[in-house]
């Protein structure tokens, strides 16, 4: 199969027919043989209706709806495990992603040997101040912190080798970095083309400033998996290590200064209480590494999703 079109939603039940019959168009006249994978994320309006009569004109449509809202990465994820294509394709239900990029992604993929080609949308119309300046200051982040030249590491139209989203898994608020968790995976030819962003047609946007919040904490949190996931006991050991020896090296210089230097009980003084607390902290740090070392990384029910239907999968 030639493409996989993955369409995480969340009550877009207007835009839905029209972006089916926009992809069914570009499908046709490049002659792919293609499946639309469309992941209802809890909604709450006609979205799961619409798709099962698109379903009914169209096998390629596949469709899963969960039991309830997990989140764009939860709908990602679900949507990668059942995707068949050679090359990925994922887009945004809300019709700013244009299907028309798609044939100049696959080739950049399987021409260019990219193992993730990100758009990037130059030219926005979303809201300056709860979109585009929020944006701005995820990507400066997400480059200093990865190395990662993008300029959009949130645009919802990206393209995969079918072993990229084989190989990672996207949970909480991650699937803006994406190409990070790819990188850490080991896929790091990641390009970057021009897509056109279209004004928003039907329904209002999902975002909110809780996801300004999340996104930066989920950025530290694959930072850190991803430096340390595998050998916590290098972060926390070495910190506690650290914080161990200057305590001591704090207790044994008043040892040393009550005996021979000092009248003043060790006790009276706040210094002595410092090194006792820098001291426990250590040892906790690199109880913690230990812990770490033990305890797997992945939990079994971390990607575990209620899911009420399937159509087509």
């Amino acid at each position: 199969m030639d493409l996989s079109i993955v369409i995480p939603l969340f009550n877009e039940d207007e835009s839905l027919p029209h972006l089916m019959e926009w992809i069914e168009r570009v499908m046709h006249a490049n002659n792919y043989s293609y499946e639309v994978i469309m992941v209802d994320d809890g909604s709450t309006d006609n979205s799961w209706e619409v798709i099962e009569e698109l379903r009914k004109k169209n096998e390629a449509v596949k469709g899963i709806k969960f039991q309830r809202n997990y989140g764009k990465s939860a709908a990602l994820n679900e949507a990668f495990k059942a995707a068949q294509g050679d090359v990925i394709i994922t887009m945004d239900a809300d019709m700013q992603d244009s299907p028309d990029e798609i044939p100049e992604l696959r080739r950049m993929i399987l021409e260019e040997n990219y193992d993730i080609v990100s758009g990037w949308k130059k030219k926005r119309f979303d809201n300056k101040f709860t979109k585009n300046i929020p944006s701005k200051l995820f990507n400066a982040a997400a480059r200093k912190s990865s190395g990662i030249k993008l300029n959009d590491f949130n645009c919802g139209l990206k393209a995969y080798k079918r072993k990229v989203v084989k190989n990672i898994e996207v949970y909480g608020e991650m699937h803006r970095y994406i190409p990070i968790l790819a990188k850490w995976s080991g896929f790091g030819r990641i390009g970057e083309k021009v897509v056109e962003h279209r004004a928003r047609q039907f329904g209002v946007t999902k975002f909110g400033w809780e996801r300004f919040v999340n996104g930066f904490l989920d950025l530290f949190s694959i930072m850190f998996v991803g430096k340390f996931g595998k050998r916590p006991m290098h972060f926390f050991g070495l910190w506690g290590t650290l914080s161990f020896i200057i305590g001591l090296s704090i207790f044994t210089y008043l040892t040393i200064s009550k005996f021979f230097f000092d009248t003043t009980g060790m006790t009276q003084r706040p210094l002595f209480f410092f090194a006792l607390f820098i001291m426990t902290i250590g040892v906790q740090l690199f109880l913690a590494g230990f812990i770490g070392e033990l305890i797997a990384r992945n939990s079994s029910e971390r990607n575990n999703y209620l899911i009420e239907q399937k159509v087509g999968l």
